[in-house]
């Protein structure tokens, strides 16, 4: 046994989430965990996570990279 809840979870996605046993059987139990409100699923993306991140990991500009280059490749976007 993998320690699922099978009963609870249907009775949750069925009952509670109202979804047809189609809808029920194609999701994952991670993608049910997350539409009951799983305490333990990870948070969406927040600007301040991302801000986190970006601090964390930032993004590097070559050095070769001119004004007006959106591309970051010396290309200016003109033909």
């Amino acid at each position: 046994m993998n320690g699922l809840d099978w009963p609870g979870l249907m009775r949750a996605g069925l009952g509670a989430l109202g979804l047809t046993p189609r809808e029920f059987w194609a999701l994952t139990p991670a993608e049910l965990k997350l539409m009951l409100g799983e305490p333990r699923a990870a948070a969406p993306l927040n600007r301040a996570r991302l801000a986190e991140l970006a601090r964390a990991w930032p993004d590097r500009v070559p050095e070769e990279r001119k004004e007006g280059d959106d591309a970051g490749d010396g290309r200016t976007g003109r033909n």
